[in-house]
């Protein structure tokens, strides 16, 4: 009453609005967010994780480790999301996982939690290690190191953080393809273990698939994202390299991203201010170099590293993900494995030359250089991934869905599919761990595929842990060498209560596995979980159901073998914690997860949670020591400057380096800025067009033998693509005051030389 009736056409004009905006709305299906964040470490002093060698510390960087995350939530009840976190590591963490959760509940109440979010590994052996929280993966680091799980902790933190942030209606696209060259199989004689009829089913013996997503802004239709899954492991640098790097996976990361910023180049992007001129006369550019001379070094501030990174971490950056997958029995080094010493090819069975396995070794792409046959695994992924992401037209719509459970995979019950009930086994390592892959040979005296252990190595075992005759019977055909599932001094040695996962984001499900399934493995668990929901989702699910294995998980336990594979006892076997059975009790885990998920049920029961091991933690790694540069000299000063080739100038392919008197970059980890720098000169300024971060420039850190101070070495291999003209290296440091806490910046600076 009292007010102007609508007309017909005004009501006929709200409905269309109504209408307009239910169909814009409805095709906002899914929020997405990206976030990427430095996770480097401490770049001196530590042992690596993967190898185990003991010699293996990290000395400087090949390029940064990141984070990378994506969150994926329903628009039209945005509680009802998911994350999923690929670290450039090892593995996943129990102990990370715990801690990242109970921050995530501070800020965001049960809105993360340990249903919803997953974090991988794409399993570099080239990162620091000391971060889990068993025994046996922390013995070589000498426990647990703070710094490394720190910078990992916080990495993912900030990531999920920028993702959760930056959520905005976006459309998720899907596109398979084939990876040529990326994989072999390491262990082929076990894999023909695996009966013929299934054999033939496949055309090779690893799996080539990658499957890609692709993410698209709705607003302004821009790529924000895109993460992929591909088994091959990250082995490309060798057990001997001393350089914190991402490897293969990490290189396609990093060429991805870059490309996707500047197409016109892939190993690095130039970053706005830099002008493209090219000056003809070379002469002027080496009389311009030799009138600038190298500064001596001097304070700074921490910011002076950030400020000198080529990509600022302002939120907004491509994220590129390249993920793991059933990697258990997949090498990097397709050329094969050959004996170092006659140049033939291993033995079949054992990989062992003349039954010694430390002179078997695989051979990668670039042999004999491991930062080639890195480069190049990584360059055949990013093709694919650039492939598939041009051409993914298939856009993913449907429900954002995941289930979580615990389970102590030390006692389960199995049924098999011949009615017999078998049981899992407190974990334990057969002598063909010792004896390690062609990726990185192990012990001497070891042969991968013993089913024997000498009475030297028996006598050794025992004086550790004797193993029970429980697990002698129950790991057979597993010669037990170390029985770690039941060894707790100082505390447990390995993990019994393991996460399984499947997270859903319409057609596609991926199962978040605490391991490294061969490739047959991932095959049937793939297989079987696929079955099991078309057979109770109620025409829900179909033969276009797609699933991925996420590999290194949550946590790590070590490889799963087929039961097959497991009775020749290579080392994928010889390291399947759980005894023969381990990838049946998966198998019928993942049903019961499946099958809940299908029929839109709830997990009753989410298991024993695991233990949080962190008070118990020991950490024998002493601290960097204060350091104070040799008399007369400051840090940051150069020790060997620029050594110029006799015509003066460098030329593309060229590597010049300098090397600077230094301190121990575990003072602070400069994270998300740089140890080193090369510079241009524009005019009268420099300007940062490569970074500690860039495939092209290498940071390299070692006491001097005769003084035992710091020195750190920064050299630059000149890409193809550099623009001619007058350049400088550039390093940044901290140091301890001593006699305090107190943490001082330092920069140092090379002479200027001319690059044709």
């Amino acid at each position: 009453m009292g007010g102007w009736p609508l007309s017909p056409l005004l009501i006929g004009c709200v409905c269309f609005l109504q209408l307009q905006l239910s169909i814009v709305f409805s095709n906002h299906e899914y929020l997405i967010g990206v976030g990427s964040y430095d996770m480097t470490g401490p770049a001196a002093d530590v042992n690596m994780m993967g190898y185990a060698n003991l010699e293996q510390k990290t000395s400087g960087i090949h390029f940064r480790l990141r984070a990378r995350t994506f969150i994926v939530a329903d628009a039209s009840n945005n509680n009802n999301r998911f994350v999923f976190v690929n670290l450039d590591a090892g593995m996943a963490s129990q102990l990370l996982t715990i801690k990242v959760l109970q921050v995530l509940h501070s800020r965001y109440g049960n809105l993360y939690n340990e249903e919803n979010v997953a974090i991988s590994g794409t399993h570099t052996h080239a990162g620091p290690g000391g971060y889990l929280q068993y025994v046996i993966y922390s013995v070589t680091s000498l426990g647990f190191v703070k710094q490394s799980f720190d910078a990992i902790a916080n990495a993912i933190l900030q990531t999920i953080i920028q993702a959760h942030n930056n959520l905005k209606p976006a459309s998720i696209f899907i596109n398979t393809g084939e990876v040529k060259g990326g994989g072999i199989n390491r262990s082929p004689s076990a894999y023909l273990e695996n009966p013929a009829e299934e054999r033939a089913r496949y055309d090779s013996n690893v799996d080539r698939e990658m499957s890609l997503l692709k993410f698209v802004d709705e607003a302004s239709g821009k790529s924000i994202g895109s993460f992929n899954w591909y088994a091959t492991h990250g082995t490309s640098m060798s057990r001997d390299n001393k350089l914190i790097s991402g490897d293969n996976k990490g290189v396609a990361s990093r060429l991805f991203e870059d490309f996707f910023s500047s197409p016109s180049t892939i190993t690095s992007t130039l970053p706005p201010g830099i002008n493209t001129y090219i000056v003809a006369d070379i002469g002027q550019l080496v009389k311009k170099a030799r009138g600038i001379k190298a500064s001596g070094g001097h304070e700074c501030s921490k910011e002076r590293s950030k400020e000198a990174k080529v990509r600022k971490n302002d939120g907004s950056l491509f994220v590129a993900a390249f993920c793991q997958s059933n990697v258990g029995d997949v090498t990097p080094n397709v050329v094969g494995a050959f004996c170092i010493d006659t140049g033939k090819p291993c033995d079949f069975n054992h990989s062992s030359c003349n039954g010694n396995d430390q002179l078997c070794v695989g051979r990668g792409p670039g042999y004999p250089d491991e930062i080639l046959s890195t480069k190049m695994i990584g360059e055949r992924q990013f093709i694919t991934a650039w492939k598939l992401f041009e051409s993914a037209s298939e856009e993913l719509r449907g429900k954002i869905d995941y289930r979580h459970v615990y389970v102590n995979f030390t006692n389960i019950q199995v049924k098999l599919e011949n009615k017999k009930v078998v049981k899992t086994c407190p974990a334990a390592l057969g002598p063909g761990f010792a004896a390690g892959t062609t990726d990185g040979p192990g012990a001497f005296g070891f042969q991968q595929g013993d089913t024997k252990i000498n009475p030297f190595w028996k006598h050794l075992r025992d004086l550790l842990k004797k193993p029970s005759k429980h697990q002698v019977r129950c790991q057979s055909p597993k010669p037990v060498l170390l029985s770690t599932g039941e060894m707790f001094d100082p505390y447990p040695w390995a993990p019994a209560i393991l996460p399984i996962q499947i997270l859903r984001l319409g057609k596609l499900i991926i199962l978040s596995v605490p391991g490294e399934f061969t490739t047959m493995s991932g095959r049937r668990l793939r297989e079987a979980v696929k079955e099991t929901l078309i057979s109770n989702g109620n025409g829900e699910f179909d033969q276009d159901t797609h699933v991925v294995i996420a590999g290194l998980t949550n946590t790590y336990s070590q490889y799963i073998a087929t039961f097959e594979e497991y009775h020749q006892q290579r080392y994928e076997a010889a390291s399947t914690l759980y005894g023969p059975h381990t990838l049946s009790a998966y198998i019928q885990e993942f049903h019961k997860l499946a099958r809940a998920m299908a029929k839109g049920e709830k997990i009753a029961a989410k298991g024993p949670s695991p233990p949080d091991l962190s008070s118990q933690q020991l950490s024998l790694l002493l601290g960097p020591f204060e350091e104070s540069p040799p008399k007369g000299i400051k840090l940051g000063d150069t020790k060997q400057d620029i050594a110029l080739p006799k015509r003066g100038y460098f030329s593309k392919g060229d590597r010049p380096s300098a090397t600077f008197w230094s301190a121990n970059p575990r003072h602070d980890l400069l994270t998300e800025g740089t140890f080193a720098a090369v510079e241009m000169l524009q005019g009268k300024k420099w300007l940062t067009i490569h970074d500690d971060d860039d495939l092209s420039l290498f940071f390299k850190w070692k006491l001097d033998n005769s003084s035992l101070h710091g020195l750190a070495t920064i050299e630059w291999e000149i890409p193809n693509h550099a623009i001619s003209g007058v350049y400088r290296l550039r390093h940044f440091g901290a140091s301890k005051t001593s006699g305090t806490s107190r943490i001082s910046y330092f920069t140092g600076t090379s002479h200027a030389f001319a690059v044709k």
